[in-house]
This record gives C-alpha cells, sequence and structure tokens, in this order.
C-alpha cells in the first residue's frame, strides 16, 4: 500500500490544509483518489479533527469516507517543523503535528485493518521518532512494512 511517491521527507507547510492539500494533490495525480477527495478531507477535518497526541510526540491520520476513494493508499510526511492540528480527543486542544499519515481508503473492512496497523504504529513512540528522523523514503517504507499487511 505504500507508495515512495506518496512519501514526503520534511515537507515545509504553514498550515494542517496547506499538507493535506499537497499530499491530496499528490493521490490525485496518481489516480488514488478522486478531484472531491481534498476537499471532503478539509471538510472532515474541519468538524472531525484527526491530530493524535503520543505522549509528547503529536500525529494526523487525516481522511475521508471511500466514495472519495479509486484506490486504497497512504500518503506521509515528515514535516520540517511541527504544524498546528486539533486534537481528536478534544477539538479544543491545539497539537504541534509532526509526521502526517493521510488516508485513502476504497473498503471500509480495510479500513479497521488499517487503523489497527496505525494503531500498533503510533503506541511505538521509538517507531514514530525514527520515522520524524529518517533521512530517505526507503527507510520511512521499511519502518511502516506493518502497514502493507
Amino acid at each position: 500500500m505504500l507508495d515512495l511517491d506518496l512519501v514526503i521527507l520534511h515537507m515545509e507547510a504553514e498550515t494542517s490544509n496547506e499538507i493535506i492539500q499537497n499530499l491530496g494533490a499528490l493521490m490525485f495525480a496518481k489516480g488514488y483518489v478522486r478531484d472531491s477527495y481534498i476537499k471532503a478531507v478539509l471538510e472532515r477535518e474541519r468538524n472531525l479533527p484527526t491530530g493524535l497526541p503520543i505522549g509528547d510526540f503529536c500525529v494526523a491520520i487525516p481522511h475521508t469516507d471511500s466514495g472519495h476513494v479509486n484506490r486504497s493508499t497512504i500518503a506521509i510526511t515528515t514535516l520540517k517543523k511541527p504544524t498546528i492540528f486539533h486534537s481528536m480527543v478534544n477539538p479544543e486542544e491545539i497539537l504541534n503535528v509532526e509526521v502526517v499519515f493521510l488516508l485513502a481508503v476504497k473498503d471500509p473492512n480495510l479500513q479497521i485493518q488499517l487503523l489497527k496497523n496505525l494503531m500498533s504504529v503510533f503506541q511505538n513512540k521509538e517507531l514514530l521518532i525514527k520515522v520524524r528522523d529518517a533521512s530517505s523514503k526507503e527507510e520511512i517504507s521499511e519502518l511502516l512494512s506493518c502497514l502493507d499487511q
């Protein structure tokens, strides 16, 4: 499921919207998602934010429903500097996110398994730090090989 063209190291972005637009555009260019995908993710993120604190380390998992997806994939970016997302647990809480996993899932049954796999990654803070500090797309792919299951 991990396409190296959808892995971006040290993205420079000022806002969460910019990150979603940049990653979504890559997905769209490769035919993974429909032209409605980015707008749908941005709208969902506004109403149901996806920032997740892992201790003092924060990630975000923006996504939307399968109607905007052609083929399942994940786009991943590490950020040059932390960017603000709102917490999924407490939407009023601001989180400084360092890694973003933009999800596009066609099959709702696959989404459950993917979220389980992601949660196992998120429970391993050392792994997330290695992902954040990775020096190549291949290294990130290797570190996150569990997502391909």
